[in-house]
């Protein structure tokens, strides 16, 4: 009884640990993108706006759990261990280990994958070692799915439209008084995205934390989820926000400056485009992913004014990664989900 007690902690450690590793390289190197056009178009010193980002997130990932869990209702239920026996608490640890593998190896050539498809992968991955298919979620995988299609179409689409339409305002505007509008506007709807960010990722990383609790009987389910304890939003939140602080300047010239130069009132339609869509995501608890959200908008506003104006190497880059992160994360999870079980 004791030895099993003592592997069964040392196995929630190992979790709990690659859970707020996780979720610190989410920090780093996902929330970037919430600010990157803002600092692009330079309404905010890179500095500036890596602590508003901190801050932002922090409060997005505690305040929208606290009123609204269904992002992490979904991550917690797209797979099940359940009938693995303890090999269920390696196999989630396997899991976030691979995410961290990607992320980092993304976040090392400037290319921002998407931690959220990564994670949905290597839960997947690591499911389908121990239990095959049957461990996937069929509904909650849906939910998914609908949501990669739907931030592709809103993302560029409204990116698209709504900088045509701020054209079409505009027209008769001075430069003067419009750049002082976008320049606002785009101060706080980047402020936005990175609310959001937190409200969308942290959510995410919150259900797996859970679910490592779960394994070890010190989380309940009820009715379709957990109840989320208030300890748990504070210290994912606060992990966040520190990774964050790190930094991120790598991804922010990906996106934000080397994929297309975007002029300010572009930055504001790309930013107020993604924080609709990701608003509207989390209140219908569809997980999605903040970068490709943020990145698609940041394509729509920039080929409104020209195709030729967005680089479209950088944005073929960018796509392979997103389309190569599910089945190369959910890989590594599968063989790291075989190799821990065999080993521990």
């Amino acid at each position: 009884m004791k030895n099993g007690w003592c592997s069964m902690s040392i196995a929630l450690v190992i979790t709990i640990t690659l859970v707020m590793g996780v979720v610190f390289v989410n920090g780093w190197t996902d929330a970037p993108n919430a600010i990157a056009t803002a600092v692009s178009t330079r309404v905010l010193k890179p500095n500036i706006a890596i602590w508003m980002a901190v801050g932002m997130n922090f409060l997005g990932a505690l305040v929208m759990t606290y009123f609204n869990s269904q992002v992490a209702e979904t991550i917690s239920n797209i797979v099940t261990f359940e009938g693995a026996g303890n090999a269920a608490q390696v196999a989630l640890a396997a899991s976030l280990f691979s995410i961290v593998v990607w992320a980092v190896s993304a976040w090392y050539f400037g290319i921002p994958t998407s931690e959220s498809h990564a994670l949905i992968a290597g839960l997947t991955g690591s499911a389908m070692a121990m239990g095959g298919l049957e461990a996937v979620s069929g509904t909650e995988w849906l939910k998914v799915i609908v949501g990669l299609v739907v931030s592709t179409i809103m993302g560029f689409g409204g990116g698209w439209l709504v900088t045509k339409l701020i054209v079409l305002i505009f027209q008769g505007v001075s430069r003067r008084i419009a750049n002082h509008v976008f320049t606002v506007g785009q101060a706080v709807s980047a402020g936005m995205n990175a609310f959001l960010h937190g409200a969308q990722d942290g959510q995410k990383f919150m259900g797996v934390f859970m679910l490592g609790l779960f394994y070890n009987n010190l989380a309940e389910k009820t009715g379709n989820g957990f109840v989320i304890p208030l300890w748990v939003m504070v210290l994912c939140s606060l992990t966040m926000g520190f990774g964050t602080s790190v930094g991120g300047m790598k991804i922010i010239k990906s996106v934000g400056m080397d994929m297309v130069r975007l002029e300010r009132y572009q930055g504001f339609a790309a930013d107020l485009s993604a924080a609709i869509c990701l608003f509207l995501a989390s209140i219908f608890g569809v997980p999605v992913s903040t970068t490709h959200t943020k990145t698609t908008a940041i394509m729509g506003a920039g080929a409104a004014k020209r195709p030729s104006s967005v680089d479209w190497s950088i944005v073929k880059e960018m796509i392979s990664a997103w389309v190569l992160t599910f089945p190369g994360c959910g890989a590594i999870a599968f063989i790291m989900a075989k190799v821990f079980v065999a080993i521990f």
